[in-house]
């Protein structure tokens, strides 16, 4: 009943004018554009526009194209319930054009309600520095094990051309260059990128800097991806739904391991959640957790951290718990 009425109200106010229409879409997206600045010709360079469902009802993207085709877009994850991400992903093409470009992409949602949001990419992609391949992408690599990466960063042009330093925000990327060729104002440098094997768990998608001596465009940005996977992985989050005060409910928590493991203790900061834990202590690859929790009289979201501790020596990771109490 509870999701009866809050859709009711909420196609009322959207259906009161087309701007609101196209609005409740666009509160989604945390960025509606992205400067991808000045990149090197075949750089892997991409962004994601990351979203979130914000509402009750389920969101659905149906499509999402682009205005020039010096940028690919692509849909992430189509249907988002409540409170789940889900991004579009820009991806330029440096490959095939130079110069300035720039593009906007279309996104279409029919699903709870129709609506587009337009996002805008643009970016200059140089001609004469040239990256192979087109990032450093250690792909996925376990926690606790080091990995090295090597590109080639090729330039044409001035043949006193440098890089004189490289660059980097992250603590656990550790760089190497070394010039492999100089001549007719041919200049190729070999860079070797090793990630830390104390590097903690999740995504990279960052950049290196490379620093030159050209006193026009000195700086030249790597991209660098890949994901660090922990031994034991979790959800993001886990929604326990909208609940009447008192409101009783039980949700599955799903925890796996790259090989078996044992489960020493779940915890949630405060009160509201409880773990059924048995059978944790049984090494396995999974463990399903039901998640009880029982929406006290405050009404409002309600959010808890959960924490994990396994036999395997990593630290999990930890993940959110969302519930929204409704109003008596």
């Amino acid at each position: 009943m509870l999701r009866k009425i809050a859709l009711v109200l909420w196609v009322s106010l959207m259906a009161g004018s087309s701007a609101a229409a196209q609005n409740w879409a666009e509160k989604m997206f945390e960025v509606t554009q992205h400067d991808f600045g000045t990149v090197a010709k075949g750089a892997k360079t991409q962004f994601e526009f990351v979203l979130k469902n914000i509402y009750v009802e389920d969101v659905h993207i149906a499509s999402v194209t682009s205005s020039c085709g010096c940028t690919t877009p692509s849909i992430t994850k189509p249907l988002l319930k409540t409170y789940e991400k889900g991004s579009i992903l820009a991806v330029y093409n440096t490959h095939l054009f130079e110069g300035r470009k720039g593009a906007t992409l279309t996104v279409t949602f029919d699903k709870p309600y129709f609506a587009q949001v337009q996002l805008h990419v643009t970016g200059f992609i140089r001609r004469d520095v040239v990256l192979n391949p087109g990032a450093v992408d250690f792909g996925t690599v376990e926690q606790g094990t080091p990995a090295e990466v090597g590109i080639a960063v090729g330039y044409a042009g001035r043949s006193d051309w440098q890089v004189t330093a490289v660059k980097s925000e992250n603590p656990y990327l550790k760089t190497r260059l070394v010039e492999h060729q100089r001549q007719f104002g041919q200049v190729v440098y070999h860079l070797f990128v090793r990630l830390d094997e104390n590097a903690p768990p999740g995504r990279l998608n960052e950049h290196l800097m490379l620093v030159t001596n050209d006193p026009v465009s000195p700086n030249v940005p790597v991209p660098v991806y890949g994901t660090v996977q922990s031994g034991v992985t979790v959800p993001s989050t886990l929604f326990m739904g909208v609940l009447e005060p008192g409101q009783k409910v039980t949700k599955s928590l799903v925890i796996r391991g790259t090989k078996p493991f044992r489960i020493l203790s779940i915890t949630a900061d405060g009160e509201g959640l409880e773990f059924d834990t048995r059978g944790v202590d049984v090494p396995k690859t999974l463990h399903v957790i039901p998640v009880t929790f029982v929406a006290g009289d405050r009404p409002g979201r309600v959010t808890k951290t959960i924490k994990i501790e396994t036999d395997l020596g990593h630290k999990a990771p930890s993940l959110s718990a969302y519930a929204d109490v409704a109003a008596r």
